[in-house]
């Protein structure tokens, strides 16, 4: 009895330590970084870290042209468009930015901005997004894009959610969450739709 009590105990205390770790792990796949024909922004979450970390991979030269995505969330001025700004008064010609400003959703952005990558002749991309995020925005490039498609993923550093210590926060717990059950929910959805 006491036996199965300790062991019940250390599988309890194992669960605690690395359930959220391997959560971390899972939602934020990062890749080692080589040049690209793209670096691909899609907008959301802290959207000014997703910029910033897009125009210093421009600067730093691993491609030579960037992709913003995203619809306006309000007014008239698309997310895309006020990224571009942004990214322009940072350096980056305006000749080397495309946007894509119709994508409303994660699946929207992967879908749309994969019509002005095949219009681009773009054969591989860098995928900017926050941390938590990428894995879900990572399946849907991926689907859109095909499996031989080049996808290099790396994350912005987000300003609320770190691998480390995101249940510390209640605003990454709350990001974290969203993103389990969405990631969980596109999964069934791709076993029922054959994805």
């Amino acid at each position: 009895m006491i036996k199965k009590l300790l062991i019940s105990i250390f599988i309890a205390i194992v669960a605690v330590i690395f359930v959220p770790m391997l959560i971390a792990v899972y939602l934020s796949p990062q890749d080692s970084l080589s040049k690209v024909d793209a670096i691909v922004v899609v907008s959301g979450g802290d959207t000014d870290a997703r910029i910033a970390e897009g125009v210093r991979l421009y600067l730093q030269k691993w491609a030579p042209k960037i992709i913003f995505s995203g619809a306006a969330a309000e007014g008239d001025v698309s997310n895309a468009l006020a990224m571009k700004r942004i990214a322009i008064a940072s350096g980056v010609p305006a000749g080397d930015i495309i946007i894509e400003e119709k994508s409303k959703t994660t699946e929207e952005n992967a879908d749309f901005t994969a019509k002005v990558i095949e219009e681009n002749k773009v054969k591989s991309i860098i995928l900017v997004t926050s941390p938590y995020h990428q894995r879900r925005a990572y399946n849907q490039f991926r689907y859109y894009l095909g499996k031989d498609f080049v996808i290099l993923n790396h994350s912005a550093k987000d300003t609320t959610w770190r691998k480390q210590g995101w249940w510390e926060n209640a605003n990454a717990r709350f990001l974290t969450l969203g993103e389990v059950m969405k990631n969980f929910y596109e999964l069934l959805q791709g076993a029922t739709n054959g994805r």
